[in-house]
C-alpha cells in the first residue's frame, strides 16, 4: 500500500531530492529537464496550485509525481502548457499502479499531452501516442550537420541558398549562445506572441504565471537548471532564436520564433544549422525538439520517441475508442481537436476572464485553423 505525502515542491527534502535525481538517471526516458525536481520548484514559484505527490512504500520513496491541483480532482502536468513532457518518476522495478497512486493523491483524473511512461504506470488507459524529436550530438555540431546534409542533399542546399542570400543581402549571421541580452529576449517573446495570434492560436505567453516564469529562468544563472537563450544574430541585433531550460547537457527549448520582416530569407533554417554546430561549445549533448510540426523537425532529428496524449481516470469514463464507436472516427477526431484546443486555454489561464476570453477568440478564430501545437517548436 502506497503512503502519500502532498507537498509544496520547495518542501521535497534534499534526501527525496536525490532519490527522484536517481530515479531518473535509471531511467534515459526521464532525463528531459521538464521531469526534474528543480522545474517543479521554478513553477512552484510562480503558480500556487504547484504540487508534488511523493509515494512511499515502508517510509522510502518509490515514485514522485509533480502536478497542478485542480477542482474536481483533475490532475495537469507541472507547468502546463509548458511541459511538453510529463511523468510519474519512478525506478525501473517500483510497480506503481497509475490507478493506486492517484487515488492515495486524492486525484480522480490526470489529463496530459505529452506522457512519458516507460514504466506502464498508466499503461491500463487508451491515448493517442505522438513522436518527439531529439537532436542527440556524440561529438562534434559540424560532423552532425554534414551527416544530415548527406542524407538529405536537395533540402540541404536550399537551405544553404537561403543562408548565402541572408548573407549577401542582410548580413552575415553569427550565433549567440548563450545570449544574455534582455533586448533579445524581449524581441523574441514578442515575435512568438504574435505568431500565435496570426495563426489563431492562443498566447500562452499573455498570463502572467507564464511571462514570470520564462523571465525568472532567463535570469538564472545558478544552479543545475538554467535558463537557456540562444539566438542568430546580425550585428547587435537578433534575428530568430529559441529559448528554453536546459539541465546539464540536456536542452529543451520552448520558445521558436524569428524576425517577421525576414521572413524570406527563412531565418530559423540558418538559425538550426548555427545552433546545432554550437552544441559542443555550450556543454550540450542533446537539444530536445519535442513533438508537433513533425515535417519541420524530423530532418533536423537523429532520435524519436514516443509520447502520450489523452486522460487517466481513477473511475469509469469515456475513452477514446468509445467515442470513436458513438461519432465515428472522423467526428471523434474533431471532437478530440476542439477539447485539445480548450484544455490547452484552461491549462494556461487561471482566471475565469481569461479562460472566458482565450474561448472567444478560440471560436473566433475557428475557420483558420483548428489543430493545437505545441508553444514554441515552430520557427
Amino acid at each position: 500500500m502506497l503512503q502519500t505525502a502532498i507537498l509544496r515542491p520547495s518542501e521535497v527534502s534534499a534526501q527525496e531530492r536525490a532519490i527522484w535525481a536517481a530515479f531518473r538517471q535509471e531511467t534515459p526516458a526521464f532525463r528531459s529537464p521538464l521531469l526534474s525536481a528543480e522545474f517543479a520548484d521554478a513553477v512552484g514559484a510562480v503558480r500556487e496550485d504547484a504540487a508534488v505527490a511523493v509515494f512511499r512504500r515502508h517510509g522510502r520513496p518509490v515514485g514522485f509525481f509533480a502536478h497542478h491541483r485542480r477542482p474536481g480532482g483533475l490532475a495537469r502536468p507541472i507547468g502546463a502548457t509548458w511541459s511538453d513532457y510529463h511523468a510519474l518518476i519512478t525506478a525501473p522495478d517500483a510497480a506503481v499502479d497509475g490507478t493506486e497512486a492517484l487515488r492515495a493523491a486524492g486525484l480522480s483524473s490526470f489529463r496530459f499531452s505529452g506522457l512519458v511512461d516507460p514504466h506502464g504506470v498508466f499503461a491500463e488507459t487508451q491515448t493517442e501516442a505522438h513522436e518527439a524529436y531529439l537532436i542527440a550530438v556524440d561529438g562534434s555540431g559540424e560532423d552532425y550537420w554534414e551527416t544530415l546534409r548527406a542524407a538529405s542533399p536537395k533540402r540541404f542546399k536550399n537551405m544553404r541558398r537561403l543562408e548565402h542570400k541572408l548573407a549577401r543581402e542582410v548580413g552575415e549571421p553569427s550565433v549567440a549562445a548563450p545570449d544574455h541580452d534582455q533586448v533579445s529576449f524581449d524581441s523574441l517573446l514578442g515575435w512568438k506572441s504574435e505568431q500565435l495570434r496570426r495563426t489563431g492560436l492562443h498566447d500562452v505567453l499573455q498570463p502572467a504565471w507564464s511571462r514570470a516564469l520564462m523571465q525568472s529562468l532567463f535570469q538564472l544563472r545558478d544552479g543545475p537548471l538554467q535558463g537557456l537563450l540562444v539566438t542568430l544574430k546580425i550585428g547587435s541585433h537578433a534575428i530568430a532564436g529559441h529559448f528554453g531550460v536546459r539541465l546539464g547537457g540536456a536542452y529543451h527549448p520552448w520558445i521558436a520564433a524569428y524576425d517577421p520582416a525576414l521572413a524570406a530569407y527563412s531565418p530559423g533554417l540558418t538559425f538550426m544549422s548555427e545552433a546545432i554546430r554550437a552544441m559542443p561549445s555550450l556543454g550540450l549533448t542533446s537539444y530536445d525538439l519535442s513533438s508537433g510540426s513533425d515535417h519541420y523537425k524530423r530532418p533536423f532529428a537523429s532520435d524519436m520517441a514516443i509520447v502520450r496524449e489523452g486522460v487517466f481516470r481513477t473511475g469509469a469514463g469515456f475513452s477514446l475508442g468509445r467515442l470513436s464507436a458513438m461519432l465515428g472516427e472522423g467526428p471523434a477526431r474533431t471532437m478530440r481537436r476542439v477539447g485539445r484546443r480548450l484544455d490547452h486555454i484552461a491549462s494556461a489561464e487561471l482566471s475565469f476572464s481569461g479562460r472566458m476570453h482565450g474561448f472567444a477568440a478560440a471560436v473566433a478564430a475557428s475557420s483558420r485553423r483548428l489543430d493545437v501545437q505545441a508553444p514554441g517548436q515552430e520557427i
